[in-house]
Parts: structure tokens; C-alpha cells; sequence
């Protein structure tokens, strides 16, 4: 793990912490929540639904987690887990809007400001990339349990990169680049997960050439 990679706490460092946090607060019992700058808004504005899609797609790359554990591919835990956290970042990001007149928290939820995390992305991907099957025709999700988890994370991305859209003068631009680029890390993960479990991935084939339990 490089100098730059965030340093996962382990369960027992968690333990120390003291519980100051109730998990209810009855704040959002009437429909609102509260971003980072303490505005409240309606639950399902943009934010919300953006916040909500990067925890969905963090719990999913959770999931995949749980599958490559103990499997030839398990060094990819550390940097899902790195992601995860960075994820948290983003939804710092995303919950204190750069226009905000509080200042010091817009300052404090910056991302990325060197795009360092983006180019390790770029690093990550062109490394994985390199001896993976060429493929001529669409790859369908597929490789198993853990690349098709993998897989359904990256659609997820997707839609967490379709829901910033609506926000991109609210957010630092390299959040919206580092989603951009996590779908495509993820595309790749996913194909490396494969071949290192030993898992033909399937590919699409035109229905004029397709033999199916439809055509029995």
C-alpha cells in the first residue's frame, strides 16, 4: 500500500471510539434533512438522491468485498476499501455546496483539489488492463459472483454519475471526475476479477446467431 492510500481502521481501533452519536435523531420525521452547512432540504432533492446513490454504490463494493475474500483475486480488497472511503469524501463533496456562505466547511469538504485520486485511478486501471482478453463483441456482466457485484456497482456509478450532473455547479469538479473514472475502474476490476478466478466472462451475441431455450 502506497504513502497515499487511506489507512483502514481495524475493528478494534473502531471500538475505542466513544459512542456520541445516537442513530435517530426524529429531525427527518416531517420529510427535510440537513446537508453539512446545516440548510435543510426536502429528502428527495438532488443531493439527497445523489448522497444516497454513492452509499448505495459503497455498500455494494462492500458485497464484493465479502466475495473476494479468501478467493485469487482478494488483492483487490484493499483498494475497494480505499474507494469506500473516498466514496465518504465525495459525499462530503456533494453535502456542502461550493456557493455555501459557510466558507470554512466548503474548505474542509474540498476533493481532491491535485486530482490525485483520479490519476491513481487512471494508474489502477492501465495496470489491470493490461493482460486482460481482448474482446471484439459487448462483454455482458457476467465472471462470477464477485466480477457481477462488482458489475452491478458500476451500473450504480453510472446513475451516481448521471444524478451529479444535475449538480456540477454545486460540487468540485474533481468529484464529478472521480465518479466518472470509479465506472470505469470498475469495468475493468470486473474483467480482472474474472480472469483471475478463472471465469469465461460471456460476451453478446447478435440474436441472428444466438441458440437459446427460446428457440428449442
Amino acid at each position: 500500500m502506497s504513502q497515499n492510500d487511506i489507512q483502514i481502521k481495524s475493528p478494534d481501533e473502531v471500538k475505542s471510539y466513544p459512542a456520541t452519536m445516537k442513530v435517530y435523531t426524529r429531525t427527518g420525521d416531517k420529510g427535510t434533512s440537513s446537508l453539512f452547512t446545516g440548510e435543510r432540504r426536502d429528502k428527495n432533492d438532488a443531493v439527497f438522491a445523489a448522497l444516497g446513490t454513492t452509499d448505495e454504490l459503497s455498500s455494494m463494493l462492500g458485497l464484493a468485498i465479502a466475495h473476494l475474500e479468501s478467493t485469487p483475486a482478494s488483492s483487490l480488497i484493499p483498494r475497494l476499501e480505499t474507494i469506500q472511503c473516498l466514496l465518504q469524501d465525495v459525499g462530503s463533496n456533494i453535502a456542502t455546496p461550493i456557493a455555501s456562505k459557510f466558507q470554512a466547511k466548503v474548505k474542509r469538504t474540498r476533493f481532491d483539489a491535485q486530482s490525485v485520486h483520479c490519476t491513481r485511478l487512471e494508474e489502477w486501471i492501465d495496470e489491470y488492463a493490461e493482460n486482460l482478453p481482448v474482446h471484439r463483441s459487448f462483454i455482458l456482466p457476467s465472471g462470477g459472483l464477485a466480477a457481477s457485484t462488482i458489475h452491478v456497482a458500476r451500473t450504480i456509478c453510472r446513475r451516481a454519475e448521471r444524478e451529479l450532473v444535475l449538480l456540477l455547479e454545486d460540487i468540485d469538479k474533481e468529484t464529478f471526475m472521480f465518479v466518472n473514472r470509479l465506472s470505469d475502474f470498475l469495468f475493468v476490476a470486473a474483467r480482472w476479477v474474472a480472469m483471475q478466478q478463472g471465469v469465461t466472462e460471456k460476451i453478446y451475441v447478435h440474436q441472428a446467431g444466438r441458440n437459446t431455450e427460446f428457440d428449442k
